[in-house]
């Protein structure tokens, strides 16, 4: 993957799509859709590139939308994919205080090795060690931001982490929602609460975001049906995973669902083995997850 990581970077582009006015998505990096909004007062930038290389041009590229001179990045969760560049986006942080919390249990520089995830950042070469830039502001339920006359509002929505966020721009009926739906690849389970990821979906699916145009960090614009075969494929996952009673399950079982479970999505050749290991690596740490009783509860 190294050879066309590689390939892809040389006829590299950066080509911005226009979603309505003074709001803007890029699709063209590894591992993540991200956005801009740009406000007499500056961008307010949505995730990070992985590569700290890919965010220094993705920062240079945005010296042409215009705006305001401050800047910001929001954080969607705590992911690598999503998280890896933001130090070299040279700017406040603001994320969930669940994903906070995670950057603060963290080492203060992360190492590209370790197990394989099925992620994407885990296919660009000599990244070696990369210093995280933890969040510098952080909300529990709800956050504003008032830099423009349509306000730009920080939502908690828990499901593929404890710490998912959308950004939701009422007046331009515009919601960009993480990873809570994917476009054609499976999902991150390994840290998901699948209860909870289904509740969110849910409001999604309601009568009053009608006419919304909803951007995932993984595939960009998606329809509702997009967003209807996400949620059918998590409550399936989650009826099998139920089912799933004993701490270790049985490494021929679980090859059994990865199988199944890969059969609903229309994935590239070249990618069936990362997103088979995504699966695999999700399965088993979620189940993990799900028989883990600790000696004190915690809140969440």
């Amino acid at each position: 993957m190294d050879a066309d990581f590689d390939e892809r970077k040389s006829s590299f582009r950066i080509t911005m799509q226009e979603i309505t006015k003074n709001i803007y998505i890029e699709d063209q990096f590894l591992g993540v859709t991200l956005g801009v909004i740009v406000t007499p007062r500056g961008l307010i930038q949505i995730d990070a590139p992985p590569s700290p290389e890919d965010a220094r041009s993705w920062r240079a590229s945005l010296m042409n939308l215009g705006g305001g001179i401050e800047r910001v990045l929001i954080n969607m969760d705590a992911h690598p994919d999503r998280t890896l560049g933001a130090r070299s986006m040279d700017c406040t942080v603001i994320a969930h205080e669940k994903t906070a919390l995670i950057f603060r249990t963290r080492p203060s520089t992360f190492k590209a090795q370790g197990e394989e995830t099925g992620a994407d950042w885990e296919s660009i070469p000599g990244l070696g060690s990369v210093r995280w830039a933890p969040p510098e502001i952080s909300f529990m339920d709800q956050m504003v931001l008032h830099w423009s006359a349509s306000p730009v509002i920080l939502e908690y929505r828990p499901g593929p982490t404890n710490g998912s966020i959308w950004v939701h721009l009422p007046e331009e009926k515009v919601i960009f929602i993480g990873d809570t739906v994917l476009k054609n690849q499976p999902p991150f389970l390994a840290g998901s609460s699948l209860g909870g990821w289904l509740e969110s979906i849910d409001i999604l699916l309601d009568p009053a975001y009608k006419g919304y145009t909803f951007i995932s960090s993984r595939g960009g614009v998606v329809n509702a049906s997009a967003i209807k075969n996400q949620y059918d494929f998590l409550k399936h996952a989650k009826d099998k995973l139920d089912k799933v009673t004993t701490k270790k399950p049985n490494p021929a079982a679980v090859e059994k669902l990865v199988t199944s479970l890969m059969t609903w999505f229309k994935a590239p050749s070249a990618r069936q083995k990362q997103f088979a290991q995504r699966l695999r690596y999700g399965l088993l740490h979620y189940n993990a997850r799900q028989h883990y009783v600790p000696s004190h509860t915690i809140e969440d």
